[in-house]
C-alpha cells in the first residue's frame, strides 16, 4: 500500500460546521410568508438544535422572530442572557417542558413563560408566583392525539378555576402536532380537537403547527407557528422540498490519501472489501462527531435495505467506504482525479450539495439527530 500525509495545525483539521445565518434568516422568512396574520416562532432548543442557541436566536431576532422556544428553564435562563439588552426585551421564551417549584425563581428572574402540562405544575407555578409575591404569564399545553405531554380536556373546569381566582395568567394554549408531515385523519382530528379546547378560553392565543405544519396553511397556523427543523433547511413534510435553504455545512479534513489494491478490505470488521484498485481519503469525523455509524457503506444492517451516505470532495459526490469508526471515516474518492485529492483539504459530509435529509435517510434517521447529536469536537463556525 502507499500512503500520501501531511501536516497541519490541529484546529485547522478539526471537524467543523459552517452556520448560515443569512440562510437561517430567509427560512424563517419563508415561512412567516406561508400564514397571513399568524405570527412565526422559533424552536431553538437542544442548543439551537446543535448549532447555538444564542447566536442561533440573535439572528432569528435580527430576521423579526419573537417567539422563542426552549425544553428546559435552564435553556430558557441562558437564551435571555444571549437576547440581552433593552431592544431585546420583547423576545418572549417559552419553556415547554413545564417547571418544578424550584424553578419559579429562576423564570420569573429571567421572564420566562413556563408551558404548562399538567395539574400538579400548574399548582407549582401558581405558588411560587404567591411566594413571589406577584404576577406572571403562562402557556398551557393540552393533550390531542400524541399522548405525550398535555393537559386532558376533562381537566379544563380546574383549570378555568384556577384562572377566575387570579392564579394563572394564561397568554398562550398549545399542543403538538403527531402527524403534520403525513396526509393523515390523525392530524385533522387533532386541530378539531383543539379548536374545542380554545373555545373554553376565548380571546387567548393558539399554537399547533411545528415546521410541517407551518406548511398546511391557516387552518393550522391558528396565532403562532413553532418551527423548527425547517428554519435549519430540513426536510418538513413534501411542500418544503426546494423552498428552504441549507444552513449547516458539516466538513472535515482529510487525514490521508491511500492506494489499496483489488482484493483488500478496508475499515472495521473488513466490511468494505474492494472489487478494483481504490483510492481511499481517510477524514477526520467519526460517530464521537455526531456523524452516525449506521451511515456507514458496509458492515451496518442498514446497508441490506439501502445504500450508505455520500460526502462531497473537490466538485464530486463519493461514497462513504466500509465502517464510520469513532474518530475517523473513509471515502472511496477513487472517482476524483489524483491531483484534486490532497491531505488537508477538506470534504463535506451535509451542506450545499450533500443534502442533510439524503444523509439521515441513508442512516435510518432524521435531520434532527444528525444536528442536535453534533459533538463538541466539532467547531462551530458562523
Amino acid at each position: 500500500m502507499a500512503a500520501s500525509t501531511a501536516l497541519a495545525s490541529s484546529n485547522s483539521r478539526m471537524p467543523r460546521v459552517t452556520i448560515d445565518t443569512e440562510a437561517l434568516k430567509a427560512n424563517w422568512r419563508t415561512l412567516d410568508a406561508l400564514n397571513g396574520k399568524a405570527r412565526t416562532g422559533a424552536a431553538v432548543k437542544a442548543d439551537g438544535y446543535g448549532l447555538g442557541a444564542g447566536l442561533v436566536a440573535e439572528a432569528l431576532f435580527e430576521a423579526g422572530c419573537r417567539d422563542f422556544f426552549v425544553a428546559w428553564v435552564e435553556e430558557g435562563v441562558s437564551l435571555r442572557a444571549s437576547l440581552d439588552g433593552a431592544d431585546r426585551r420583547d423576545a418572549r421564551i417559552y419553556v415547554l417542558q413545564g417547571l418544578a417549584l424550584a424553578d419559579v425563581p429562576a423564570c420569573l428572574e429571567a421572564g420566562l413563560i413556563p408551558v404548562l402540562s399538567n395539574l400538579a405544575e400548574i399548582a407549582a407555578w401558581g405558588e411560587g408566583l404567591e411566594r413571589a409575591g406577584c404576577s406572571a404569564p403562562a402557556a398551557l399545553q393540552f393533550e390531542t392525539g400524541m399522548n405525550r405531554l398535555g393537559l386532558d380536556a376533562a381537566e379544563i373546569p380546574i383549570v378555568k378555576a384556577a384562572q377566575a381566582g387570579g392564579a394563572l395568567d394564561i397568554r398562550l394554549l398549545m399542543s403538538h402536532l403527531a402527524s403534520a408531515d403525513e396526509g393523515t385523519e390523525q392530524r385533522e382530528a387533532q386541530r378539531l380537537q383543539f379548536l374545542a379546547i380554545c373555545e373554553n378560553f376565548p380571546g387567548v392565543e393558539r399554537s399547533l403547527a411545528n415546521s410541517a405544519g407551518s406548511f398546511l396553511g391557516e387552518g393550522y397556523a391558528f396565532d403562532l407557528t413553532r418551527p423548527g427543523i425547517a428554519l435549519y433547511g430540513g426536510r418538513a413534510g413534501a411542500p418544503s422540498d426546494g423552498k428552504l435553504k441549507p444552513v449547516a455545512t458539516l466538513t472535515a479534513a482529510i487525514l490521508q490519501v491511500r492506494a489499496a489494491k483489488a482484493g483488500e478490505a478496508a475499515g472495521y470488521g473488513a466490511a468494505a472489501k474492494l472489487a478494483r484498485d481504490t483510492r481511499i481519503a481517510t477524514v477526520g469525523l467519526g460517530y464521537a462527531d455526531g456523524y452516525p455509524r449506521a451511515a456507514s457503506g458496509a458492515g451496518v444492517p442498514l446497508r441490506e435495505t439501502r445504500p450508505g451516505a455520500m460526502a462531497f470532495v473537490a466538485g464530486h459526490m463519493v461514497p462513504v467506504l466500509g465502517r464510520v469508526s469513532m474518530d475517523l471515516t473513509l471515502l472511496d474518492v477513487t472517482s476524483v482525479p489524483t491531483d484534486l485529492v490532497e491531505p488537508g483539504m477538506r470534504a463535506e459530509f451535509f451542506g450545499a450539495n450533500v443534502s442533510i435529509d439524503a444523509v439521515a435517510d441513508a442512516a435510518g434517521t432524521i435531520a434532527y439527530e444528525l444536528l442536535t447529536g453534533l459533538g463538541k469536537r466539532v467547531e462551530r463556525v458562523y
